[in-house]
């Protein structure tokens, strides 16, 4: 990897020469839309990601929504001057990699939230590890159906990219998906590492699927409070705080918010949400070649999807 192809693919001339060094002795690929990744201990990231993961090292919406509406309630805010209107999810709870750490290893955290603060991350957890081990944070990680992934991803790279979902797109995002080139990927290591440690230490860790919150919202976001050690009570239910947590941060409620009310964010974050949507996408052969790839990387795991 040439040093000088870094500046173009970071953005970010304060980049120590360190970091320079070491992105540019590790392994390269060139994703369909000629964005360069490099492989850090077995992840894929671009070079302006990594470099917020080094600093550290020294889903979704509507989960980052809901973990702000259940933190919120001791702070007895109304629905009528909540934060989700004032600014979206992914503002409120930032991602530590791309917001957080990019330009600093030592960040000033008073500009966030007064404690407990929410960050996010798309970080495998073998990057997190020696940072959190001795720390009382929690993790929730929120898992969802491999294929609907797939389709969720294709959809948010061309809205990013700002193209059309076409076909090829599809195509390319589907081959670097099944190959382990895509973004933070392999995304079977990434799953099962959060799952595995779920088993192991399930007070730090919480393993929650997609499909089961849409399936059970009320029991499952029941589950997320009582992990977070703010559990609903008796008043609270009787007076149907959690249904109207539910409908507060559904979809439907945060796409009407005039805070998420542009374009670009509504066709970046917000999509359809629906179990099942790669069906509509998929041909048999991308299905038939991704049920042997997910039988032969989680055989013996224990982890189904």
């Amino acid at each position: 990897m040439d040093l000088k192809e870094l500046t173009l693919n970071i953005g970010d001339d304060k980049i120590s020469e360190e970091t320079n060094i070491l992105i540019s002795s590790l392994p390269s690929h060139t994703d369909f839309l000629a964005d360069k990744l490099c492989n850090y201990q077995g992840c894929w990231y671009y070079y302006n990601t990594l470099q917020g993961v080094l600093n550290f090292q020294a889903g979704t919406t509507w989960l980052k929504a809901l973990t702000v509406a259940l933190m919120e309630r001791s702070k007895n805010h109304s629905f009528d001057h909540h934060p989700l209107l004032s600014d979206g999810p992914h503002g409120l709870v930032p991602f530590l990699e791309l917001h957080v750490y990019q330009e600093s290893s030592s960040p000033n955290l008073d500009k966030f939230a007064s404690p407990p603060r929410l960050f996010s991350t798309h970080m495998p957890l073998h990057a997190m590890h020696e940072t959190l081990k001795d720390s009382p944070c929690k993790i929730v990680y929120l898992c969802r159906n491999v294929k609907d992934t797939l389709i969720s991803l294709w959809f948010f790279r061309s809205a990013i990219h700002k193209m059309e979902p076409n076909q090829s797109i599809l195509e390319s995002t589907f081959e670097e998906f099944c190959n382990g080139t895509i973004y933070y990927g392999p995304i079977w290591e990434h799953v099962f590492s959060y799952w595995r440690r779920s088993l192991e230490d399930p007070k730090h860790l919480l393993f929650m699927r997609y499909e089961e919150m849409k399936a059970e919202p009320r029991g499952q976001i029941k589950r997320l409070a009582e992990f977070l050690g703010c559990p609903f009570t008796k008043e609270e239910e009787d007076n149907g705080l959690v249904d109207e947590i539910l409908d507060f941060c559904s979809i439907r409620n945060l796409i009407g918010l005039e805070v998420n009310n542009t374009k670009r964010f509504r066709q970046t974050f917000f999509r359809k949400g629906e179990v099942g949507d790669w069906k509509n996408y998929l041909t048999p052969e991308m299905e038939k070649k991704l049920d042997i790839i997910i039988q032969e990387k989680l055989q013996g795991s224990g982890l189904t999807f």
